[in-house]
């Protein structure tokens, strides 16, 4: 499986970026989201079923994170909403087996958030 994240850059708090996730290869059972912030642990961010019918979020993004599936594509999104200084890291797009399995990461996609 190959991931593909594209989206990140510069935005201003409050703002919303969207980010985007190619995905290539076999077919998997999950896909999600991972971050991790200059010094901190990778966090889990988001985590998605193929189908789109299940979904499931960290505790420090719920109500502001929104992920998709567009199965048609091959994309998989990842709608960010008031966005925050602390919400500045790389992101990045895997992909499992399993549900929430991370058996495939992809490279990251810097986001950079001014106050």
């Amino acid at each position: 499986v190959q991931l593909q994240a594209s989206g990140g850059g510069l935005v201003q708090a409050g703002g919303s970026l969207r980010l985007s996730c190619a995905a290539s290869g076999r077919t998997v059972a999950t896909y999600g989201w991972f971050r991790q912030a200059p010094g901190k642990e990778r966090e889990f961010v988001a985590f998605i079923t193929w189908s789109g019918g299940s979904t499931d979020y960290g505790d420090s993004v719920k109500g502001r994170f929104a992920i998709s599936r567009e199965n048609a594509k091959n994309m998989v999104y990842l709608q960010i909403n008031n966005i925050q200084p602390e919400d500045t890291a790389v992101y990045y797009c895997v992909a499992g087996l399993r549900w929430k399995s991370t058996d495939f990461w992809g490279q990251g996609t810097q986001v950079t958030v001014s106050s």
